[in-house]
């Protein structure tokens, strides 16, 4: 699986390989990552000042894929192995993107930020694409993109068996080098209309981080949401309402049949039942994403000051926008506070306030960073009370996707059984001076437990 990207020089960019910068990969090294279903390779096959090209070579593990998948598959038991996922475009490509081009894809670099924010003279080519020359054209055109999609054969030397379902893309454009990536990062999967990972509650968010400034104009919105939702209607009813949002539209009505509340709100209303107990007038949401539960603690009578906290300036955009910030009145944008900060440092302006909340946050943290950030929480911030959320991975074996051990999230850098989650919450506790008390979230299965598990922090009175 290959995907080359190549930059032209122009009046913006006086040397084409500082491509390289914008990528944060150097041209002169050869580069391996691990990924979720395999290895991806970066490397440079031109690198000049008139053009530089960069390739991402995607080698997928098919033995590996099929150990992830556990009973989880359609189809008769060879396709298992032998498919197009080693050569087509698919997810799995966006996964690997979305973990070595991850700064790229934020639109930062502090080296050369003026040419990230600049539109640029590219050319992107994937030599086979799934979904056919017709939908890849009502995709990628409304973009701006220059498409060309050339369908290819089943096989040259049998023109009887005729065209495939395949096409060879090209996309040339002007446009900035964040976009182009994000283009790509939700369309290809969109055009397999497949997810090769776990679908996870954050998937919306990720959908509408990825697709800010374009998705929500696209002509094409429903049919992208809907597959790359991996047709879950829970999930596309609200990515259908969240960008009718953004689009100032009202949204489409929802069928009024009833249906299991989905996991994350179930979360939201544990996380809101825990805070309302223990009545803080100011919350810290660290790592709130795009606002979804922001919106709630605005709403809780009590809570005098509300502050976001996020590592990306994107996400922040997108929760001001879900928020309408721009109309709230002058007493209602008082209480509320967007500011980027990253647990993993220390920063003042989140000491003194009553209440933080952590909510699916700290699974995405390296685990040798996690003691760090354990003690800028408990022992620095020292908030009353602290909320902490995070998926159960003995819960996982009840999804038939990963009882093998795959976790949720392909960002995840690891997933606690209740235990070990109870192991690092009593140290917390004990280190920090702080009280701890469990609770499930969602429904709990007599075996295994709750697909989420929360744990509400107290500070004691001793500690204050």
């Amino acid at each position: 699986m290959l995907l080359t990207i190549t930059a032209s020089r122009s009046d913006v960019l006086d040397d084409a390989s500082d491509l390289g910068y914008l990528l944060h990969k150097h041209p002169d090294r050869l580069q391996k990552f691990d990924v979720h279903g395999g290895q991806a390779h970066v490397f440079y096959p031109e690198s000049g000042p008139d053009r530089c090209t960069a390739a991402l070579l995607l080698e997928v593990d098919p033995i590996a894929l099929v150990r992830g998948k556990g009973r989880h598959f359609d189809g008769f038991s060879l396709a298992q192995y032998v498919n197009d996922r080693p050569y087509a475009a698919s997810s799995l490509l966006s996964v690997a993107m979305g973990k070595v081009f991850r700064t790229a894809l934020s639109g930062r670099c502090q080296s050369k930020q003026e040419l990230a924010d600049a539109d640029l003279p590219l050319t992107i080519a994937i030599p086979a694409v799934p979904g056919g020359a017709e939908l890849v054209e009502q995709l990628f055109t409304p973009l701006g993109w220059d498409v060309r999609a050339e369908t290819l054969v089943l096989d040259p030397d049998v023109p009887a068996w005729g065209d495939s379902s395949y096409v060879r893309l090209t996309l040339t454009g002007t446009v900035r080098l964040a976009t182009a990536l994000n283009h790509l990062y939700v369309l290809l999967p969109v055009l397999d209309d497949a997810k090769h990972y776990w679908v996870s509650d954050d998937e919306v968010d990720k959908l509408l981080r990825a697709g800010e400034g374009w998705l929500a104009d696209h002509p094409q919105r429903e049919l992208i949401s809907r597959r790359y939702l991996a047709h879950q209607r829970s999930m596309a009813d609200e990515a259908r309402t969240r960008l009718a949002e953004l689009d100032g539209e009202t949204a489409p009505a929802v069928e009024d049949a009833v249906r299991p509340r989905p996991l994350v709100a179930l979360r939201h209303d544990a996380v809101i039942a825990a805070l309302t107990a223990a009545r803080p007038a100011s919350v810290v949401d660290l790592g709130c994403g795009s606002g979804a539960l922001i919106g709630k603690l605005l709403d809780v009578q009590g809570i005098d000051r509300v502050v976001g906290t996020e590592v990306s300036d994107t996400a922040l955009r997108q929760a001001a926008r879900r928020l309408h910030v721009d109309t709230m009145t002058e007493r209602q944008a008082d209480r509320l506070s967007l500011w980027l900060s990253s647990l993993q440092y220390q920063d003042a302006r989140l000491t003194g306030l009553d209440a933080a909340v952590l909510m699916e946050v700290i699974e995405h943290i390296d685990p040798e960073r996690v003691p760090a950030v354990t003690a800028n929480l408990f022992g620095f911030l020292r908030p009353r009370t602290v909320v902490v959320t995070t998926p159960n991975a003995e819960f996982n074996v009840r999804y038939e996707a990963l009882a093998h051990g795959g976790m949720r999230h392909p960002d995840h850098r690891f997933e606690w059984t209740r235990a070990e989650f109870a192991s690092w919450a009593a140290a917390a506790g004990a280190t920090y001076g702080y009280a701890v008390e469990h609770r499930p979230v969602g429904p709990v299965d007599d075996e295994v437990g709750p697909a989420t598990q929360l744990a509400l922090f107290t500070r004691t009175e001793e500690a204050s």
